[in-house]
């Protein structure tokens, strides 16, 4: 039985290069980046080594711009929370929108139910993307901030963050876009984009887990939201994690190096694997942009059958694959993003993600379309609903 992972969506195996670069921070240049002497201060090198790393990878202007943090979504947290709360007076309203990642959607209800702000959850169309002129029409007077995510983590919609920013910026409103799924899968350039806070994980493009950076333009205020030290210029307090941040520089640098191949390769594969799905089954609801998405994101529900056990029957074929967003595995209702573009629950229940990394071949691609059909087929002949729509 071959062993095909397709949930680099959820994580990506850490590149053998960047293992290398973390081992002497565990073994050698162990010191604490905030102490003096000399094992200190050669972790502290190597911490703003990789500072620089990232800065290059998304074309910061400043490597100060770059704040370590423990991954996506508390990078999401300090850029909602964090400018909110140290921007308050100026306004309590917030624009983000019906799909995104919890990370971004909690701390905002947090905002509403114990801060007071407004939140305005925008819609999306069919294929999960966000109108512009819906978004300008929704900042007001005391807008503050907006948070649009850059690539959906769920259906692979990418929304059209450069005209978003641009809005937000014509109308004095700072601009933050989650774009965890997006930084070293796809280009993404924040001179170019206009976007004043980023934020990305390390995890998601081959790097170690529980290490993530946000982007800060220069010149924006935030409050911070751990205290207890002065790391990251006062910004986030607590011991840094050397090891992970030395991996996420590694990382980045990777990313950077083969970006345009990778984004080919695993786009063609992609196509592929889509193409494959829709020729070989039937009654099946393609889920997000056909062109404007990630380019390792498919994603379909089949109806008639449960995600669940569609998940179990790929991994007893050795593939792996998720319904969606991992950091949601243990709900039992069905996806928000799949509901927001107007799925019924039934539908939206038997969706089925597959994602894509540098580290895929075409042979997997193709045992997933030769394995699938027959798994679908085989859950169909257990439903009731299939035997009753068949009648």
């Amino acid at each position: 039985m071959k062993s095909v992972y397709m949930d680099n969506g959820a994580t990506t195996r850490t590149h053998p290069e960047v293992l290398k670069a973390m081992e002497p921070y565990f073994l050698e240049n162990y010191g604490n980046p905030s102490s003096v002497h000399s094992f200190g201060r050669d972790a502290l090198q190597g911490i703003e080594k990789a500072r620089e790393q990232v800065r290059k990878l998304i074309n910061a202007r400043d490597p100060q711009e770059i704040i370590f943090t423990s991954g996506g979504t508390e990078s999401d947290n300090l850029a909602i929370i964090g400018f909110a709360m140290a921007n308050r007076k100026k306004g309590k309203h917030i624009i983000t929108s019906a799909i995104e990642h919890h990370g971004v959607l909690h701390p905002c209800e947090y905002l509403e139910k114990e801060m007071g702000f407004s939140v305005t959850y925008l819609p999306v169309d069919k294929t999960g993307m966000v109108a512009v002129e819906d978004f300008q029409k929704a900042i007001r007077e005391d807008t503050i901030m907006a948070s649009i995510m850059m690539g959906n983590n769920e259906i692979g919609t990418v929304q059209p963050i450069k005209e978003l920013a641009e809005a937000s910026k014509d109308r004095g409103v700072v601009f933050h876009t989650d774009a965890v799924q997006a930084v070293g899968n796809m280009p993404v350039d924040v001179q170019d984009l206009g976007i004043d806070m980023l934020s990305l994980s390390a995890h998601k493009f081959h790097g170690p887990k529980g290490v993530g950076a946000l982007f800060v333009r220069k010149g924006i205020k935030l409050h911070p939201h751990m205290h207890g030290g002065a790391q990251e210029k006062n910004r986030r307090g607590s011991t840094h994690n050397t090891t992970g941040i030395i991996g996420l520089g590694k990382a980045a640098e990777i990313a950077g190096k083969n970006l345009p191949e990778k984004v080919e390769k695993i786009t063609r594969l992609r196509d592929k694997l889509i193409q494959g799905i829709e020729e070989n089954i039937d009654e099946i609801v393609f889920n997000g942009h056909r062109e404007k998405r990630l380019p390792g994101n498919v994603n379909f529900c089949f109806r008639y059958i449960e995600g669940e056990s569609l998940l179990l029957s790929l991994d007893l074929e050795g593939i792996a694959a998720s319904s969606g967003s991992a950091c949601t595995s243990g709900s039992l209702d069905p996806s928000h993003v799949l509901l927001a573009t107007g799925l019924s629950h039934e539908v939206a229940h038997g969706s089925l993600r597959l994602t894509l990394s540098l580290f895929n071949e075409e042979e997997e691609v193709d045992y997933i379309i030769e394995r699938l059909p027959g798994i679908v087929d085989k859950l169909r002949q257990m439903s009731p609903l299939y035997q009753s729509k068949r009648k």
